[in-house]
Order: structure tokens, then C-alpha cells, then sequence
């Protein structure tokens, strides 16, 4: 590092006195990281955010007044040009594309190497994205599944409602009561089923129902 350039100002946000000192050693043990503050609460973090307007901000999910990821735009609203790196025990995918669709810039478990987070931090200090390869694949797989899912079961669990209604035998009228919906919402729903499952025909939906064992749940 030269004289004229400046460290990674980072913020840490963890619930966990030691897992907080444990990570200001490991970075500022790392040239060119510095942890300007600490916060062990959401209200605390975004005090200290708007203090001292950081670099990035190492944020936990689970903070005792509020969740770390829905708190990503209030963070950010104080460090407007702060990257947030999530560091986590979720390890699902759910709670990464969470991360991800609410601003984070990267996603790291509480149980990588301290190596992984270091490169995790530049990584995303300097414009990337970070997600472990392992997180990712596990995405992708379950992505692969849901398109399986959709493929062998296009029906949306609505549709699904609908037609197991109009295999026992329900008008329209009597399924958008039982529904609360309209009925042109419950028509509609009728339409897309048919196409869905390319029928044309009340008792081909009926033998669908049958076959997909709707008409079990009585």
C-alpha cells in the first residue's frame, strides 16, 4: 500500500461480543483493513453506519431488535457507497437470495476459513460479488429442482385448489364462494388449468384430479 491510499473502513455488526473480537483481530492483523467501530445491535449499527460512513459492513442475520438483512437498506441509507458482506449460519438458499434481492454485496458463513472471509471482504470491496462455491452449487441445484417441479406439476397451488373443486363436481359460482374470489377470477383460473394441462374436457380434468390423488383430501 502506498502512502496515498486509504484502508478498507469496515463496520462489524454481530449479536456476539467474542465472535466480534475474534474478527477485529483477524482483519486488522490484514494490511489495509481497519474496523472503525462495532455494533452489537441493528439501532447501534445504524448509528455508527451514519457516524462513520464506512467502506463495508460485515453484518449478521440475526440481531436481537431486528433482522441484519432487511436492515440492509436503512444501513445503506447511512453509508450510501458501503458494500454489505452478509456472515452467517444460514446456509440455505433461501436466506442467500434474501441477502442478495435485499442489497447484499456478499454472503459468507460463520464457519469459513479465515482466509475465505479476508478474500470475501476484497473481493467485494472492489466491486464483486462473493458467494462460497458451495452455497452457489447448492443454488443452482435447487433451482434445477424447482424447474423440475414446475415441469412435472405446472399448476399453482391456487389452480391446484381450483381444480380439485371442479372434480367434485363445483360450478364456478360455488368455487369462487368457497374461495372468496370472483367469479371471473374463478373462470380464469378454469382457463389456465385447461391450457396448462393442454384438456379440453370436465371429466379429462376429473382423471388428472384423480391421477394427482386431489380428490384424497376430500
Amino acid at each position: 500500500m502506498t502512502e496515498d491510499e486509504q484502508n478498507l473502513r469496515i463496520l462489524l455488526v454481530d449479536d456476539h461480543r467474542v465472535v466480534r473480537a475474534g474478527l477485529r483481530m483477524l482483519l486488522e492483523a490484514e494490511t489495509g483493513l481497519e474496523v472503525v467501530d462495532e455494533a452489537g445491535d441493528l439501532s447501534d449499527a445504524v448509528f455508527k453506519a451514519r457516524r462513520h460512513t464506512p467502506d463495508l459492513i460485515v453484518l449478521d442475520v440475526m440481531l436481537p431488535d431486528g433482522d441484519g438483512v432487511e436492515s440492509i437498506g436503512r444501513l445503506q441509507a447511512e453509508a450510501p457507497l458501503a458494500k454489505v458482506l452478509i456472515l452467517s449460519m444460514e446456509d440455505s438458499g433461501h436466506h442467500v437470495r434474501r441477502a442478495f434481492g435485499n442489497g447484499a454485496n456478499g454472503y459468507v458463513l460463520k464457519d469459513a476459513a479465515e482466509d475465505e472471509l479476508v478474500s470475501a471482504i476484497r473481493e467485494v470491496a472492489a466491486g464483486g460479488r462473493y458467494l462460497h462455491p458451495a452455497l452457489g452449487a447448492q443454488m443452482v441445484q435447487a433451482q434445477i429442482d424447482e424447474q423440475e417441479r414446475a415441469a412435472s406439476d405446472p399448476l399453482s397451488d391456487r389452480e391446484r385448489e381450483v381444480l380439485r373443486l371442479l372434480a367434485q363436481g363445483h360450478t364456478n359460482q360455488e368455487i369462487a364462494a368457497q374461495l372468496y374470489i370472483s367469479v371471473r377470477t374463478a373462470e380464469t383460473h378454469r382457463a389456465h388449468i385447461m391450457q396448462k394441462l393442454r384438456l379440453t374436457t370436465r371429466s379429462e380434468l376429473v382423471r388428472y384430479a384423480i391421477d394427482q390423488g386431489m380428490l384424497d383430501r376430500g
